[in-house]
């Protein structure tokens, strides 16, 4: 039996959070702490909770040794992307000019070819996937297009926009047929 004595302001703070979260991962692993600290047997709180009694001996031994923190869940790391975030601003570029600046013959980019002009142009083998992620990372969307603003003249844009404010501050008078 493995017992653990929680201070009482700690086990209030313990089962506050596991009611509280969202996180099925955070709940089951407070869950484990909390019931050790009731006195349950570790058998019992693997057949309770449907986990092995070494998974349970884990979670409680992660706790004593670094207290909450240890009980949250982390992200596994994967492997780091085969685009280097260093091209940023050079995709971005090329998806604002559209195809055509780059010598090719299409109206608008995907994926798939874009990945083969990082290939063609860097030598970056990477798949569309992988493309995908990356436009996504750095806010460009390339199935709709919404970038030709960008290559206009900043002078007629904000003089635009001035109009355009202007004509929402005029009010028509209100007609009823009452």
């Amino acid at each position: 039996m493995i017992r653990i004595q929680l201070p009482p302001t700690e086990a209030e703070r313990l089962d506050t959070l596991f009611r509280s979260t969202d996180d099925r991962a955070l709940r089951d692993r407070l869950q484990i702490v909390l019931m050790a600290h009731r006195g349950r047997v570790r058998q019992d709180i693997a057949a309770d909770l449907g986990v092995h009694r070494r998974t349970v001996t884990r979670w409680i031994n992660a706790y004593c040794d670094a207290g909450l923190n240890a009980l949250q869940p982390r992200k596994a790391k994967g492997a780091p992307g085969k685009i280097p975030q260093s091209l940023a601003n050079e995709v971005r570029q090329w998806v604002i000019d559209w195809p055509a600046k780059q010598g090719l013959d299409r109206a608008n980019w995907t994926h798939e070819e874009l990945a083969d002009h990082l290939f063609k142009t860097k030598g970056i083998p990477t798949s569309r996937s992988a493309v995908q992620r990356f436009c996504s990372k750095i806010d460009i969307r390339l199935y709709r297009p919404t970038y030709p603003y960008l290559r206009g003249d900043p002078v007629k844009q904000a003089r635009a926009k001035e109009d355009l404010a202007e004509l929402g501050k005029k009010r028509r008078p209100v007609r009823s047929s009452c």
